[in-house]
């Protein structure tokens, strides 16, 4: 039985919308993402939407209040990480905020990164291949599915509609 976790990951852009901010996974030892560049957000409440959660997640982890956002795609990730969990994303664009960006959370330092080097930072395999539509200006959400098996992607393929 399929049975994911849902959550949102979401990707801010500076005022010029030249930067995106991310969390640089650098505080646990523990943290099965140590080391990598991310996104915002993490796993949905019972007692919420998806929308919800991003704007939770994204005020929990760096102090802001969204005003825009943008559902960007879904990603059907299955056996991901170290337990092979399933997992059911809604990717974010947050377009505007209100507040002043927290230098770290606890996952990591947040980092106003340049969109033209984002490719460039350690980050999870299979981010390489859904990171350009976020930021592409194509209006139409991707729906992807990507099986991981020993923290690798086994394949990517994904419709736009």
């Amino acid at each position: 039985m399929y049975t994911p976790i849902v959550g949102t990951l979401g990707y801010v852009l500076s005022e010029d919308r030249k930067s995106v901010l991310l969390v640089h996974r650098n505080l646990r030892e523990d943290d099965d993402h140590l080391g990598k560049y991310n996104g915002l957000g993490g796993k949905m409440d019972n007692n919420e939407d998806v929308a919800s959660c991003m704007k939770r997640e994204i005020h929990e982890e760096a102090g802001i209040d969204v005003l825009e956002m943008h559902l960007k795609g879904t990603i059907n990730w299955t056996g991901f990480g170290p337990k092979g969990e399933d997992w059911l994303g809604f990717i974010f664009l947050v377009t505007k905020f209100s507040g002043t960006v927290k230098h770290d959370c606890p996952e990591g330092t947040l980092e106003w990164v340049p969109i033209s080097e984002i490719d460039r930072l350690p980050m999870w395999e299979g981010d390489r291949h859904f990171l350009p539509m976020i930021f592409d200006g194509d209006q139409r959400p991707f729906h992807g599915y990507m099986p991981y098996q020993n923290d690798k992607p086994l394949s990517w393929v994904f419709d736009r509609v």
